[in-house]
């Protein structure tokens, strides 16, 4: 039934649309600047193409990765979402269930409006916890303990935001920073009864783990927020002090210069995420996509990718210029937007079918098929 009415994740976001509020809706959905590289993830996923295959008989494509050590029935996960949970309530703990039933990771941001504690029983030992660098090393030390207590043992740190990005279209939308129902936004929110019942149940959202740290109470404009209070923009010490501070895997996300990788091997990562931050923080960026194969050609680390993924063909396009696992954001919350909790899984569903159909077409039996495929080295 769900594929009927929901064959494609631009499917749960039209329907999203129609059930978040008009300024949150802003804030899921919209980049910086004139949107350049927002659009420009799309565009350049669309240039990379596969050549089909035929006269492979039946089979069933494997779709199964080991990733850091871990074994995934499909090579995707969740990516950290500030706020996740304005944008519809209980967004955490519902993403953490899922990630739970489907074997997949879910990452827990920093500025979610869960702490780590509130989703530790729900993830099912898939968490991962994605830390904006705290200017207080002691600060950094808890949130590390915290996040460790509750079962998150992977580590992501973002790198890609030194300042605060300008994000117009989300300030036109009125959003404010502690989130606050002006009659502007009463009224928005009054037209979409279903995320208004789940905020009153929830409580106004509010970033439960950085305002435990923070004794600065004041408004700020809607591109900032109580984490600019606390954290830093981080240099390579940095890096070096949390990699002596966490014991578990360690991800750099944000890598976009193929000249860091080896650098940040050395430096003691164990993997990168290549992440423009879906277009939110720099409107020149490249396309994810088109930097990553010179990424893979300077680093034997594993690579995530995001930014721009609409589906399983759009997977099985990064996995075969070199990615080894893909995250979204934005398409876990248009299914949560659409459908509630179950639109969550309803999205690792669209995408394994896509997966599915598209390996048939190209007569991939394995993952490790796809690179193979590609007609044309993409530059």
């Amino acid at each position: 039934m769900s594929h009927a009415r929901f064959p494609a994740i631009s499917d749960l976001k039209f329907a999203a649309r129609k059930r978040i509020p008009h300024f949150v809706w802003e804030y899921l959905d919209s980049g910086t600047g004139s949107e350049a590289t927002l659009q420009r993830n799309r565009a350049k996923l669309d240039e990379v193409l596969l050549q089909p295959s035929i006269l492979h008989g039946e089979f069933t494509p494997d779709l199964t990765t080991t990733f850091l050590g871990r074994d995934y029935p499909l090579p995707i996960g969740i990516a950290p979402v500030g706020m996740s949970g304005l944008i519809w309530p209980d967004a955490e703990k519902m993403l953490a269930r899922t990630a739970a039933a489907e074997g997949v990771p879910y990452t827990i941001s920093t500025v979610a409006t869960q702490t780590p504690q509130d989703v530790a029983d729900h993830h099912g030992g898939q968490g991962w916890f994605q830390i904006y660098p705290p200017r207080d090393p002691a600060i950094r030390a808890d949130m590390l303990k915290r996040a460790k207590d509750a079962g998150l043992h992977t580590l992501v740190l973002t790198v890609d935001v030194p300042v605060a990005s300008r994000r117009e279209r989300q300030t036109r939308g009125g959003l404010q920073q502690p989130p606050k129902l002006t009659p502007r936004l009463a009224m928005q929110a009054a037209q979409c009864p279903a995320w208004l019942a789940g905020i009153r149940k929830t409580g106004m959202p509010r970033m439960k783990l950085m305002d435990s740290y923070a004794t600065q109470k004041t408004a700020l404009p809607s591109n900032q927020h109580v984490g600019y209070l606390l954290r830093t923009s981080p240099d390579w010490s940095y890096v070096d002090a949390l990699r002596s501070e966490w014991d578990g895997p360690l991800i750099i996300k944000g890598v976009l210069d193929s000249r860091d990788a080896p650098k940040l091997k050395d430096a003691g990562a164990d993997a990168l995420w290549i992440s423009n931050h879906a277009g939110r923080q720099f409107d020149a960026a490249p396309a994810t996509i088109e930097v990553l194969p010179a990424i893979r050609a300077a680093t034997d680390l594993p690579l995530i990718m995001d930014s721009g993924i609409a589906g399983g063909l759009d997977v099985l396009r990064a996995l075969a210029l070199g990615a080894d696992f893909i995250m979204l954001g934005r398409a876990f919350h248009y299914g949560l937007g659409a459908m509630g909790e179950a639109g969550a899984a309803h999205v690792v569903d669209i995408i394994r079918q896509d997966m599915i159909a598209n390996m048939g077409q190209l007569g991939a039996r394995t993952l490790t098929d796809l690179p193979a495929r590609l007609i044309k080295e993409q530059t």
